[in-house]
């Protein structure tokens, strides 16, 4: 049966085609270690995302100024921005990294439909530091190489790898790979639906074995990121409701301080 992941899948692979992320004259080397700034942060340790845009909630912010939204949220306490550069349903640039890059001193992670080696070099080319791959598209035949492969090839870059899953069973097989972290989605990329419980089921059967496990996905406020962390997640993923709010360094330091 298709369904959305199909769409962002096949969407991705017309958009390497065209030669979008086939990046020249731009070589910014990762400078910051996510996983790190994780291990080592004494709060809630947040992953602001900067969207404008996304399938389930259309516009999210009409002022599309990434650099003022990314000093926004360093100064507001957040561990490392996650930018989207989908450009097609999440309304992204490639060139938001590079915009935000030498502004922030945090980790930046590259969020896109990723399925091929072009996609990971375009990573390194504008500046992040790590890239999210998703075991899904990997399960289902989308990518150019294998999942080990992928991870390989971004290490090779100096770049760290966030997998997402969804599911127990991919929750379980990500942690026998060489991604830095793990992330839980709580949102099903099949139907766009959130439930925050997903990382509460997963994480209750399944001991994260000395990953770093992060939640995403539906997050909004300091009770839900409580909630979060009593179900064993370590690090939390927060876009939409930081992106709505008016103030963004006042919503970050909400999440920042909840624990």
């Amino acid at each position: 049966m298709h369904d959305f992941l199909d769409l962002l899948a096949e969407t991705a692979m017309e958009t390497i085609q065209t030669g979008y992320y086939e990046i020249r004259g731009e070589n910014l080397s990762s400078t910051f270690s996510l996983k790190d700034a994780i291990l080592n942060c004494e709060d809630a340790p947040i992953i602001s995302e900067i969207k404008f845009a996304s399938p389930s909630h259309g516009s999210i912010r009409r002022d599309v100024e990434p650099e003022k939204v990314a000093k926004d949220m360093e100064l507001g306490g957040a561990v490392g921005i996650s930018v989207l550069t989908e450009p097609k349903h999440f309304g992204g640039q490639l060139s938001f990294i590079s915009k935000v890059r030498d502004l922030v001193s945090i980790p930046i992670l590259m969020k896109d439909i990723i399925l091929s080696p072009v996609q990971i070099d375009a990573a390194s080319a504008v500046g992040a530091d790590a890239l999210l791959l998703i075991q899904s598209l990997f399960d289902r035949g989308y990518c150019e190489k294998s999942l080990e492969e992928m991870i390989d090839y971004a290490h090779s870059k100096g770049l760290e790898v966030l997998l997402e899953t969804h599911t127990e069973e991919e929750f379980l097989s990500a942690l026998i790979t060489d991604a830095d972290i793990i992330g839980i989605n709580n949102r099903d990329l099949k139907t766009l639906k959130v439930d925050l419980h997903v990382t509460e089921r997963i994480l209750k059967k399944h001991p994260s074995g000395g990953k770093i496990v992060l939640s995403e996905s539906g997050i909004q406020d300091a009770e839900d990121i409580r909630f979060l962390k009593r179900c064993g997640a370590q690090a939390f993923l927060v876009g939409t409701s930081i992106m709505k709010s008016n103030d963004i360094q006042g919503k970050l330091r909400e999440l920042v301080r909840a624990l």
